[in-house]
C-alpha cells in the first residue's frame, strides 16, 4: 500500500511509524505540514498530488489538513486520547488529572477537529513519567498498535469505522492547556501535585515560574527526598540541576528555559544551573554517590550498580542529549564499573532515550560553539574508544529507548546490542550536515558490511529494531512494555554471565580487537574522522551550522521533504 506521512515534525512518534510501516512492506512518503500556514498546505497539496497515496497518515498534527485533501480521500489522524477525547492536550490532561489508564485513537479526519469516525484505539498503562517519556514509550507502543490495526482495516476494505455518535462513545471536549493551568502554588503545592505540572510539560511548553527575580520555563520534574527547605526556596544544584523546595519536600529541576523578551531572541532549553549562573551564589553543590543505596529516591542522571556478576552503568539525561561535561562524568563513571569485580557491563537507562549524540543546545548557547562542538565529539570518542578497548568482560547496551548518531555508535561499540521493541535507530548524522565521528567508520561496517554502512549513512533513514536485528545493528529485540524492560535485561545479563561460553567469547573479542589493529589501528580511525569533523566545525559557512541552529531554535519544521538529506556534504569524498 502507499502511504503518505504527513506531520508537523518528523518526531520519534512520526520515524516509528515510517519504520514500522516500512518493515511490513508498505512504500511510505512523508511530508512535512508546518504550523498551518499557506507554505505548509500548499506542501501537503503537492505531496498527495505527486505520491497519489492510497491512505494519508498522520501520526502528529499540531494543524488541520486541508479540507481538499481529508474530503476527497482517506486520512486518519492519530489522537494521544481515548475515543470521544477532543482537543489539542489529551496528555497534558491526563498527567494533570492523575489518569492510570489512557489510550490512543486513530480517526478520520472531518472538518471538526478529533470528530471523525474512529478506526482503532488502544488503551495503555499511564506510568508517573514525564510527558515526553510517556510520549516515546506507552503512547508510542499504543500508537503503533493502533495505526497498524487501522491500515489492516483500511486494507481489508470491508471495515466500517465506528462513529462518534454512538452511544457507546463518551464525547468529552477539553480546552487547551495553558499555562494558567500549570501555574505552581510553591506555598500550598505538595510535591506530588508539582511533580505532575512538572512531568506535564517536561519538553513542550515548560511551566512558567520565577526564580530569582526573573521568569523561566521549567523543564523536567524528580523527586527528592532529603533535603528539606522553605517552599520555593532553591536548596541545592547537582550536575547542572537544580533542587527547589515544596510545602512538603523537594523536587530537582534539570533544565530551564529563559522566557523570551519582547523582541528579542528566541530561547531554548539549557541545564538549570547553567542559565542561572551567578545567581546561585550561595546554593551549594550536593553530589549524589554514584552507587546510590536503594533506597534513596533523588536525582541522579548516573548510577551504577552491581547484582552479582552483573555490573549496571545507568544513565539517563535529558533529550538524550550528551554535553562534553556529560561524557565526561560518564566515562569516569565507565572506568569506574571496569574495576568492580564483574563479567557482564550493561551501560544504559531503565527508560526512555539511550543517546542522541553530541548536545547542540549547550553547542549553540556557548561563546564559541566550533570550539565547544570539538570539545564534545573529542569527549564522545574518549568514551566509546574506552567502549571499544574493554576487553576484560562482556559490554552490553540496552536501549530501553531510541538512540541517534553518536548515541547509536556509543551503542554499536559494545559487545552486543539489546533493544526494546519499539526503540527506533538512525545510525547516521548526515540531516545535521555532519559526516559522524565516535568511530562509526569502525563500528557501522563490522557490524553491518561496508555495502550496508554505506547505504544507513546516506540514506539517513529511521531503522526500527526489527530492521536493526537484520542488519546486524542489534543482537536482541526485547518485546517487553516499558516498566518491564530493566528488569529483563538484569535477568537475561545474569544468564549471559554464567554462560559456559562467556570466557571464550571475551578471548575472542580480544583476538579481534588485536587484528582489527593490526590491520587499521582505532586511533587511524579516529584521526580521519575527526580531521574531517573539525574542517565542517570550524567552517562558519559549513552546514551544520545553519542546520543546528534550526534544530535548537526549532525553525525547520515547516519545510517538504524531511527524508532528504541536507546538501554540502559528500560521503563518497570526504575520508
Amino acid at each position: 500500500m502507499d502511504v503518505l506521512l504527513v506531520a508537523s515534525a518528523f518526531n520519534s512518534l512520526s520515524q516509528r511509524v515510517y519504520a514500522e510501516l516500512s518493515d511490513r512492506g508498505h512504500h511510505v512518503d512523508v511530508v512535512l505540514a508546518g504550523r498551518g500556514d499557506a507554505h505548509g498546505d500548499t506542501a501537503v497539496r503537492e505531496a498527495v498530488r505527486e505520491a497519489r497515496p492510497d491512505l494519508v497518515l498522520a501520526p502528529m498534527l499540531r494543524t488541520a489538513l486541508p479540507e481538499d485533501v481529508w474530503s476527497s480521500r482517506t486520512c486518519l489522524i492519530v489522537h494521544p486520547g481515548p475515543p470521544g477525547d477532543r482537543g489539542p492536550s489529551a496528555l497534558d490532561w491526563a498527567i494533570a488529572e492523575g489518569a492510570t489508564r489512557w489510550a490512543v485513537t486513530v480517526l478520520q479526519a472531518e472538518a471538526e477537529l478529533d470528530a471523525g469516525d474512529i478506526w482503532a484505539s488502544v488503551p495503555f498503562d499511564v506510568p508517573p513519567a514525564g510527558k515526553s517519556d510517556l510520549y516515546r514509550n506507552e503512547v508510542s507502543d499504543a500508537a503503533v498498535a493502533a495505526v497498524l490495526l487501522a491500515v489492516e482495516r483500511f486494507g481489508s476494505g470491508s471495515f466500517k469505522p465506528r462513529p462518534q455518535h454512538d452511544p457507546s462513545v463518551g464525547v468529552v471536549r477539553r480546552a487547551p492547556c495553558r499555562q494558567e493551568h500549570r501555574r505552581i502554588d510553591w506555598r500550598r503545592d505538595t510535591t506530588e501535585a508539582v511533580l505532575r505540572r512538572l512531568r506535564g510539560a517536561d519538553s513542550r511548553p515548560g511551566v512558567l515560574d520565577e526564580l530569582c527575580g526573573e521568569e523561566f520555563f521549567l523543564h523536567g520534574g524528580h523527586p527528592e527526598d532529603e533535603l528539606r527547605g522553605r517552599p520555593g526556596e532553591l536548596l541545592a544544584t547537582r550536575t547542572g540541576a537544580v533542587c527547589r523546595a515544596t510545602l512538603d519536600g523537594a523536587v530537582w529541576i534539570p533544565e530551564l528555559r529563559p522566557r523570551r523578551r519582547p523582541g528579542g531572541p528566541a530561547t531554548y532549553r539549557l541545564p538549570a544551573a547553567a542559565v542561572l549562573g551567578g545567581r546561585l551564589a550561595g546554593v551549594p553543590e550536593e553530589p549524589a554517590p554514584l552507587e546510590l543505596p536503594e533506597r534513596r529516591c533523588t536525582w541522579a542522571d548516573i548510577r551504577y550498580a552491581q547484582r552479582g556478576d552483573v555490573g549496571l552503568l545507568r544513565f539517563g539525561f535529558p533529550g538524550g542529549a550528551m554535553s562534553t561535561d556529560h561524557c565526561r562524568r560518564l566515562l569516569a563513571a565507565y572506568r569506574y564499573a571496569l574495576t568492580r569485580p564483574t563479567r557482564v557491563l550493561v551501560l544504559g537507562g531503565t527508560r526512555d532515550f539511550f543517546s542522541n549524540g553530541i548536545h547542540l543546545n549547550v553547542i549553540e548557547a556557548a561563546a564559541d560553539p566550533a570550539a565547544e562542538s570539538w570539545a564534545n565529539i573529542n569527549a564522545m570518542d574518549d568514551l566509546v574508544e574506552a567502549v571499544l578497548r574493554t576487553t576484560d568482560r562482556l559490554v552490553v547496551a540496552a536501549l530501553a529507548g531510541n538512540a541517534a548518531a553518536g548515541g547509536a555508535m556509543l551503542a554499536l561499540a559494545a559487545d552486543e546490542v539489546w533493544c526494546r521493541a519499539g526503540a527506533v535507530l538512525n545510525p547516521h548524522y548526515r540531516r545535521m550536515g555532519l559526516y559522524g565521528s565516535e568511530f562509526w567508520t569502525y563500528t557501522l561496517p563490522r557490524r553491518a558490511g561496508a555495502e550496508a554502512a554505506e547505504e544507513l549513512m546516506a540514506r539517513a533513514l529511521p531503522v526500527s529494531t526489527a530492521a536493526g536485528a537484520r542488519t546486524g545493528l542489534v543482537d536482541r529485540v526485547l518485546p517487553v512494555s516499558p516498566p518491564n524492560f530493566a528488569a529483563t535485561v538484569e535477568r537475561m545479563a545474569a544468564e549471559s554471565a554464567h554462560a559456559p561460553d562467556l570466557a571464550r567469547r571475551v578471548a575472542a573479542k580480544r583476538a579481534a580487537l588485536e587484528r582489527d589493529e593490526a590491520a587499521r589501528p582505532l586511533a587511524d580511525h579516529r584521526r580521519a574522522e575527526l580531521a574531517a569533523m573539525h574542517r565542517i566545525f570550524f567552517d562558519p559557512q559549513a552546514p551544520y551550522h545553519r542546520l543546528r541552529t534550526a534544530f535548537v531554535h526549532k525553525t525547520g519544521e515547516g519545510s517538504a521533504r524531511p527524508l532528504m538529506p541536507p546538501p554540502g556534504l559528500d560521503l563518497a569524498t570526504t575520508p
